[in-house]
């Protein structure tokens, strides 16, 4: 992995995710990294975790604000993509002195699997080859400075949910209705967890949180749902613990897929009350009770004739209060309001039964679901 040594709280639910992140795309990987857990342990100067590979390449991160990462992170793409269009333009102009047959196998090559990377720098490591002998070519030089451009860059815009579900959300929406390519994950702890765990729209009904003390009230806000509802986002909500292969295929889809992706990955917090140690079984029962249920939804597969909603995870098979009272973030609601707490357990089971109908009806349909379907969806309590 190109992301090692972080300074997280022992047993951190984030860590896996950024560390899956450097693993499969980190010698291309650009970051632009929400104020939050992951910018503190991602870039504690004069420290860092990022490393590179023994090719001397690694990721290329920077943090920005809780309010604009997304807008931060969306200019990252305009920016590469601009300088791969002047790469092209250069490349076509020099076709004459490198090579037609270079520049068309460079800018026709496909670049999806890791092998096709691979090639494609093993070309460009060729053209670089042929400009540094034009030593007087002006266009040539040019093309140097703006040449490795030529091999896909993997562009990552990254934070919690305090970022994604609430300050930074408007910036988000607005990335993902740009239709631009670029991968979005959220590692959603369900509270504000770098300032000391207070309540965010993603923390769910019932739970106690700083500014939720008698347990939050209202259902934690259906981010999947909502960004279904393009049509032409691919949507994943993974957990680690849950079932990690679910997990690699929906990181490896998502940074295939050419246009935007959001990835919700349940992140086990210090602040949920619980021996972290056990955080990745604590992640596997939020999946078996269907709290969190696994989920891709692949636009590209309505193309091919199959439905672009896939659940991923089985019906319940545990309910909601064995997972949840496992947690001190619920089950301290039982031992100080014990009636209030059977009650919010009673309307979390029921939400968490007919969320999970909801996802089963999404799952038939061929063509999947349309935006009112998806949006009456989220709208559920």
């Amino acid at each position: 992995p190109l992301f090692e040594f972080s300074g997280a709280c022992a047993g951190c639910g984030e860590t896996p995710y950024v560390k899956l992140l450097s693993q499969l795309f980190g010698d291309r990987l650009m970051v632009a990294n929400a104020t939050g857990c992951s910018s503190i342990y991602g870039g504690n100067l004069p420290v860092t975790p990022w490393t590179k590979n023994a090719e001397g390449r690694g990721p290329a991160w920077s943090n920005s604000l809780f309010e604009d990462n997304a807008e931060f992170g969306l200019g990252f793409r305009l920016a590469a993509d601009k300088h791969l269009d002047m790469a092209a333009t250069l490349l076509r102009q020099l076709g004459a002195v490198v090579g037609e047959d270079l520049v068309t196998a460079i800018l026709n090559a496909p670049q999806i699997q890791e092998s096709e990377i691979r090639a494609q720098r093993e070309r460009v490591v060729l053209l670089k080859t042929k400009l540094l002998n034009l030593h007087d070519n002006v266009t040539a030089l040019d093309l140097l400075s703006v040449v490795d451009h030529l091999v896909r860059r993997s562009i990552w815009i990254v934070g919690g949910d305090g970022w994604a579900y609430d300050i930074g959300y408007g910036g988000l929406d607005h990335v993902l209705a740009s239709g631009r390519n670029v991968n979005i994950l959220v590692m959603d702890t369900e509270v504000y967890s770098n300032t000391g765990g207070q309540a965010s729209k993603a923390t769910p009904l019932g739970a106690i949180a700083k500014f939720a003390a008698a347990g939050k009230r209202t259902a934690r806000k259906d981010m999947a749902l909502q960004a279904i509802a393009y049509g032409n986002v691919y949507v994943a909500q993974v957990a680690m613990g849950g079932n990690p292969q679910q997990t690699l295929q929906a990181f490896r889809e998502a940074e295939a897929y050419d246009g935007p992706s959001l990835i919700l990955a349940y992140s086990h917090c210090i602040a949920h009350g619980y021996d972290l140690r056990k955080g990745l079984s604590q992640q596997d029962k939020a999946v078996a009770s269907g709290y969190w249920p696994l989920l891709r939804y692949n636009p590209e597969l309505r193309d091919s004739g199959h439905a672009p909603f896939q659940l991923d995870s089985p019906r319940p098979t545990i309910a909601f209060k064995d997972y949840a009272y496992a947690e001190l973030r619920y089950s301290a609601l039982a031992a100080s309001r014990p009636e209030e707490a059977a009650t919010l357990l009673k309307d979390a089971q029921k939400a968490v039964l007919d969320k999970y109908r909801t996802y089963e009806d999404f799952a038939r349909m061929v063509g999947g679901p349309d935006p009112s379907q998806a949006m009456a969806g989220a709208g559920k309590p």
